[in-house]
This record gives C-alpha cells, structure tokens and sequence, in this order.
C-alpha cells in the first residue's frame, strides 16, 4: 500500500492581528481517516518541523463532532503526532506516492514561499504522483513550478476556499491575499461549489484540490481513486 505525506503549517497566529491560527484538525484527521481505512499509511510533517499549532476555531464541539475528528482529538497517541513532526528537510520524495497540503488560515503564511514544499511539489508533479491540497491549503501550489519552469498550477481545474467563504467567516481583513484570485492568476480554472461550504474536491491528472473543510473526505476519495489506479 502506499504511504502518503501529509503537511501541516507552522504559523500560530496572523500577521497583522494576534488572532490565532494554525492546522484546521478536521482537514487532517477526515483525510487521514480516509486514506488509512483503505490501508494507506500516512506521514506527517510541518514546515518547521516540531509542534504543529491547531487553530482554536477547529477545537469547538460543533467542529469536533463532525466526522469522528474528536475521537482522534481525545486520542493521546494521534495528538502526540503533532507535538514533533518532522521538518520538510527531513523528508524525501522517493518515499512517498502522494503528497497532502491540509489547511488553516495558517498555511496562507508559509506554504507559498517555502521553497521546500515548492521544490516537493514539482518532484511529487515531475515523477506523476499524486499531488493534492484542501481548503487553503491549495496555497502551497501557488509558489511550486513544474519541471519547465511554467506553474504547476497553470491549465488545470483548481479548488480551493473562496472568497465568498473567506467574507461570510469574517476574515477577508487579515488573510494575506485572495486565494481564488491568485489560483486564477496562476493560469489555473478556479471552481467551486454552488453553495459556500458544501463539500467539493476536483481531480485534473495527477492533481486533486478540494474546496473547503467539508471537502477533505472528498479529495481523500480522489486521492484513493488515483492510487488505485497506478
């Protein structure tokens, strides 16, 4: 079976405001759920490596009650994974079939400018594996090239939070940019769902995008599709 690497940000709080952020958890543990019930296993590594902050926000019994995410958080052993992940330096593409970028407004901070993650992604793209990315975190894609140089993103059909989303949280004056905007700018068909926060995930070749927290199972079943395939 394959083994997955799944990466999480190392960003606590916005920029501009001492709001915090971080790892949205139900964008982790539904993907992860997914993958290691059809028998996958699954590695987990942050930009930094070490602790992993978890937004506050993804921590409210009406989010933990979604999905079976409180089980894991009342889970000692699955926590523990995100007191010390491993670095992005300390990974290596040749031990992975897949690559997943969870969200939390976090990523928005460190995700497009890691030249790491950049440098996986394009490895993971270049090789045909499966590259994949929810809600924000589609944000790592926007700073990652394919092997010509062109963006990895530029031609395909991209998912990712929207702007409508990002307004009805309230939260359009301290993210750093809009990320519907720059996926489109990047050459990239940014869809979406009809409605905000319904579950939606998209697969264009080896890449596999989901829209928002709701969407991790979803591109954890495209992720599954495209791995059954190889």
């Amino acid at each position: 079976m394959s083994n997955i690497l799944v990466v999480t940000t190392s960003i606590p709080s916005y920029e501009v405001s001492g709001r915090r952020t971080g790892l949205w958890l139900g964008e982790l543990t539904h993907f992860v759920d997914a993958v290691e019930a059809a028998g996958h296993t699954t590695t987990i590594a942050s930009i930094d490596g070490g602790f992993v902050p978890i937004d506050p926000e993804s921590l409210s019994h009406e989010v933990l009650a979604q999905g079976g995410t409180r089980a894991r958080y009342d889970d000692p052993a699955f926590m523990d994974l995100l007191r010390d992940t491993k670095s992005l330096e300390d990974v290596d593409v040749k031990d992975f079939d897949a690559i997943y970028l969870t969200g939390g407004h976090g990523v928005m901070f460190d995700f497009p400018t890691d030249e790491r993650l950049a440098t996986l992604l394009r490895d993971f793209d270049a090789a045909g594996k499966v590259v994949s990315a929810v809600c924000h975190g589609t944000a790592g894609l926007l700073g990652a090239t394919r092997s010509d140089g062109a963006p990895l993103i530029d031609g395909r059909r991209i998912a990712g939070f929207s702007w409508d989303e990002e307004l009805l949280a309230g939260l359009d004056p301290i993210v750093p940019f809009n990320l519907e905007e720059r996926i489109a700018e990047l050459g990239a068909t940014y869809v979406k769902a009809d409605e905000a926060w319904a579950p939606f995930a998209v697969t264009d070749g080896n890449v596999v995008t989901g829209q928002n927290p709701a969407s991790a199972h979803p591109v954890a079943e495209g992720v599954l599709a495209l791995l059954a395939a190889r």
